[in-house]
């Protein structure tokens, strides 16, 4: 009996491509996002560990973190590499102030940063690497991060996810009694990025 050739699979439609591709986008790159920030420089690491420990809802996460920071016209560019694996680009606008300050963001999850990361360094230039080793807890909707960071020393951050208007409200809150519980002083608390602090030890 002579072979019978199989059928090539019929192709989709133009338009069905194209939703299934904005679709399978869609799982990669975030719509855009908010958290309630702040940061501080950490006088007792320590002390600040136990009391983290003491506020968690679940397990400690350790990160090697390596951002690269991008010269950009608007906000802020990064590309963080974790435990020298994939990472994550990420594109956020926020003041710069001491206080807890809006942290307006999008993020895109990458499997292969060294390749992106050139290719960024080259169009746009870079503006500073930060090196850092983080520690993440979470107490209820806010990340508390303690960071050791090369060149800097421990710093403090507290990143408290809002979905609303109204989240944002109760989060200050939260955030406002987490600043007391860890004993931060005005003079701890920082304006800018990572990125800022090592530019300025590098005179830009």
């Amino acid at each position: 009996m002579p072979a019978v050739r199989g059928r090539r699979p019929a192709l989709l439609p133009r338009h069905s491509r194209l939703a299934e591709s904005r679709t399978n986008a869609n799982r990669i790159v975030s719509n855009p996002r908010r958290n309630l920030e702040l940061k501080a420089r950490l006088r007792n690491p320590a002390a600040a560990r136990k009391l983290a420990e003491t506020l968690a809802d679940r397990p400690v996460e350790l990160q090697t973190q390596c951002d690269t920071y991008f010269h950009c016209r608007r906000g802020r560019l990064k590309l963080r590499e974790i435990d020298g694996r994939g990472g994550q680009l990420i594109c956020y606008e926020r003041a710069d102030r001491a206080e807890p300050k809006a942290s307006d963001y999008r993020l895109v999850e990458v499997g292969a940063c060294r390749g992106l990361g050139e290719a960024l360094a080259a169009a746009l230039g870079v503006r500073a690497v930060v090196r850092k080793h983080r520690r993440i807890y979470w107490h209820r909707n806010v990340r508390i991060h303690l960071d050791e960071v090369e060149s800097l020393g421990d710093y403090l951050e507290f990143e408290a996810v809002c979905a609303d208007s109204a989240d944002e409200t109760v989060s200050r809150r939260l955030v406002d009694e987490l600043t007391t519980r860890f004993g931060l002083m005005p003079d701890d608390l920082r304006c800018g990025s990572y990125s800022d602090m090592l530019a300025a030890l590098d005179g830009g």
